[in-house]
C-alpha cells in the first residue's frame, strides 16, 4: 500500500471546489486497493474583502467577471449537472448570495488539530450549496460544527479569535508566494501541482503515475 500525502487547497463558496474534491474522492475509491491518502485542506478566499451580510451571488459574478444573466445560468445548469454526477446537489436560486469566509476558515483550521476538519469541510460545502445558508453567520457555524462532534463553546471562541483570523491570512498569503493564485489546487505529496476540477480519470493516471515514480526513486 503506497503512502499519498494530498493538501487541497479551496474555498467553501467555490463551486468547483466541491466538484474537484467528489472527482477526487472516485480517483481514491478506484484506487484504494494500492493507495492510502492523508488530505489535509488549506485555506483561500475568494472574496477576503466581502462584508458580513453577502452579496447577491449573480449580482457579485457580474461585478468581479463580467458574467451575463444568461452566462449565470448557463453556469449553474452545468454545475448542477456535474454535481449529480458525482453525488453532490447544488441548489442555486435568483436569490443565492456570496459570503466572507475567514471565519469558516479560521474554524476549519483549528478543527484539524481536533481531527474533524475534514468532516466540517463537507458540512460546510453541503450548507452553503445544498442548503441555501449563510457560511458567515457564527450561530450556522456553531451548528456545523457540533453536528460532526466538535464542542459549542471552543468553536465559538475560535470564530471570535483574532489570532486564528491572522493565521488564515497568513497561510493564504504563503500559498499566494508559492504560485497558488485560483482554487482548487491539489498538491501531491508536497511537490506536484494539480490545477482545477480535474476528471476523475486524470487523478488516477496522476496519482499513480506519481506513486509508482516515488517509490523507484
Amino acid at each position: 500500500m503506497k503512502k499519498v500525502r494530498i493538501d487541497i487547497v479551496s474555498d467553501v463558496v467555490c463551486p468547483w471546489c466541491i466538484i474537484g474534491y467528489k472527482r477526487l474522492e472516485a480517483a481514491l475509491k478506484t484506487l484504494s486497493d494500492s493507495v492510502e491518502a492523508e488530505i489535509q485542506w488549506h485555506p483561500f478566499e475568494l472574496n477576503p474583502a466581502m462584508t458580513s451580510d453577502g452579496q447577491n451571488l449573480r449580482e457579485h459574478l457580474k461585478e468581479k467577471y463580467g458574467t451575463t444573466d444568461e452566462a449565470s445560468i448557463a453556469a449553474r445548469d452545468t454545475l448542477t449537472s456535474l454535481g449529480q454526477e458525482v453525488g453532490f446537489k447544488f441548489r442555486f436560486h435568483d436569490e443565492m448570495r456570496i459570503y466572507n469566509t475567514r471565519r469558516a476558515h479560521q474554524l476549519l483550521m483549528w478543527a484539524q488539530s481536533e481531527g474533524k476538519q475534514f468532516d466540517l469541510e463537507l458540512r460546510l460545502f453541503q450548507a452553503y450549496f445544498s442548503e441555501g445558508k449563510n457560511i458567515d453567520d457564527p450561530d450556522m457555524l456553531i451548528t456545523c460544527a457540533e453536528s460532526v462532534g466538535l464542542d459549542a463553546k471552543v468553536v465559538e471562541s475560535v470564530i471570535n479569535d483574532q489570532s486564528w483570523a491572522e493565521a488564515v491570512a497568513s497561510t493564504e498569503q504563503q500559498w499566494l508566494e508559492a504560485g497558488i493564485n485560483a482554487v482548487p489546487a491539489i498538491i501531491i505529496n508536497r511537490k506536484h501541482l494539480i490545477s482545477g476540477a480535474q476528471t476523475t480519470d486524470l487523478l488516477i493516471s496522476a496519482i499513480t503515475q506519481i506513486s509508482q515514480s516515488e517509490e523507484q526513486d
